[in-house]
């Protein structure tokens, strides 16, 4: 499809449904405390499903959603996503139980699954080779902002009004994007040969959703507790079922071989490690600003603004050189490290404006790594996969920001106090974060794109455009 398909109204709307998306995995941690002495009278296992439902929803979903997007229509993917979204928030909204609360939460995740494949792979099929970087550079600062806004709308939420009224105002939200998106958005051309593959479709989703499960557990139950080390295991036994099954298969949902790519090995870690590191400052950031630097709610929000700077700024530069990855994704991803290693020196006595420069490095870091990780990866599968390829590397995202959030809080966990424990935690996490950059930019090569590398998940056949 020509370059000139992409217009301004359209990546808005797309950037807008992906940062709505994104904002929900957030919000939802500045409203624990009201969560816990509401009406609703949850457990504390009751409020962490809450926090984590949507989470294990939208990664486990991610890599069959992106393919269901690509086999039957991505305009019809979004517009189904934004659905699922908008009745979990409903759910949620009018919840008179827990589980209600969870199940809520559950559906708007495996909306936002559907949601955020469906958006990079219109926004690859219609920007174009020359315009491909410059709409990457838009939706990886979607993704930021919606980091942004989550934790500001939960602050504001939490400080002035309640729980409820955050997941009511999705549901209009939601349904706002859906007229944008159907007014801005053109169909593209889908392929008839991206199969969901109904039991590798069961394998994979069951075994993301098993490690997910453990990673997110694990601080709380001990990582050598037989139910974390029964789910790493069934999650390994169902993971590697399925690739046994995918190579059998005629029509497999992906053909694990992709991963023969060094390229595509490399950015997805990439992601993973950028990720991890910023959900890492996101676990401790609110933390530290209400309880030792004694901020409400509200100014919390407001005072991680530094972290949405240079992912708005930066990404616009990182995009003019875009034919050169390599050092481009290895300074993003130091920075984060070394950004993180800044903000482990955070004290009660450390100014903001000292610890807002940190936050600033990290941003930066970001805004320069990931949108040509992110093009990585989608450029790493045929074209016609380019959702199956958004739903690898968001997947690939959110196992890092699930990782984040447990190394950080094991590492807390082994501390008398927060104040003394994350220093630790987050120089633990910049060491990990410096140590995997050596490994991708040892992986990435600067000959070519990334398509040059790429291995063809199935073989390439004409390409069929959606019905209205």
């Amino acid at each position: 499809m020509p370059s000139h398909a992409l217009k301004r109204s359209t990546l808005l709307a797309l950037c807008a449904c992906v940062l709505v998306a994104q904002s929900m995995v957030a919000a939802i941690n500045l409203l624990i405390p009201q969560l816990g002495s509401s009406s609703l009278h949850p457990s504390h296992t009751e409020i962490l499903w809450t926090v984590d439902a949507y989470v294990i929803a939208f990664a486990g979903l991610l890599i069959p959603a992106g393919a269901l997007g690509d086999r039957y229509g991505r305009k019809g993917a979004l517009l189904a996503g934004l659905g699922l979204f908008a009745a979990g928030a409903a759910t949620s909204a009018c919840a008179t139980d827990p589980a209600l609360l969870i199940a809520g939460r559950g559906i708007s995740g495996a909306g936002a699954a559907l949601i955020t494949p469906a958006t990079m792979s219109i926004l690859v099929h219609l920007a174009g080779p020359r315009r491909r970087a410059q709409a990457m550079a838009s939706w990886t600062l979607a993704i930021g902002l919606g980091g942004m806004a989550g934790n500001l709308g939960g602050g504001l939420v939490g400080q002035f009004l309640t729980w409820r009224a955050l997941f009511g105002a999705m549901v209009p939200l939601a349904a706002l994007l859906a007229l944008a998106v159907a007014l801005t958005t053109p169909r593209t051309d889908r392929s008839p040969h991206s199969d969901l593959d109904p039991l590798g479709t069961l394998l994979l989703t069951a075994g993301l959703v098993a490690v997910l499960f453990g990673i997110i557990e694990g601080p709380d139950h001990g990582w050598t507790s037989p139910r974390i080390l029964g789910s790493f295991g069934a999650g390994a036994a169902l993971i590697a079922a399925f690739a046994a099954q995918a190579l059998r298969s005629r029509t497999p949902l992906f053909d694990p071989r992709v991963f023969r790519s060094p390229r595509l090995r490399a950015t997805s870690l990439g992601l993973m490690t950028g990720f991890f590191g910023l959900f890492a400052l996101f676990f401790v950031n609110s933390q530290y600003l209400q309880e030792v630097k004694g901020y409400g709610p509200a100014v919390t929000g407001v005072a991680i603004v530094p972290l949405i700077t240079g992912m708005a700024v930066v990404p616009k530069l990182a995009a003019r050189w875009s034919a050169h990855p390599r050092p481009v994704i290895g300074a993003g991803l130091a920075l984060i490290g070394l950004g993180l290693l800044g903000a482990s020196t955070a004290n009660a006595g450390t100014p903001y404006a000292l610890y807002a420069c940190w936050l600033l490095v990290i941003s930066a870091g970001t805004g320069l790594s990931m949108p040509a990780l992110t093009l990585g990866v989608v450029t790493s599968l045929p074209h016609h996969q380019a959702g199956l390829g958004s739903g690898l590397g968001t997947s690939a995202r959110e196992i890092g920001a699930a990782l984040g959030v447990a190394v950080t809080g094991t590492v807390l966990a082994g501390h008398t106090g927060f104040t003394a424990g994350m220093g630790p935690a987050l120089r633990t996490v910049a060491v990990l974060v410096l140590t995997a950059t050596a490994v991708v930019v040892t992986g990435l090569r600067d000959r070519g794109t990334a398509a040059d590398e790429a291995v063809p998940a199935v073989p390439a056949k004409r390409l069929t455009p959606e019905r209205p």
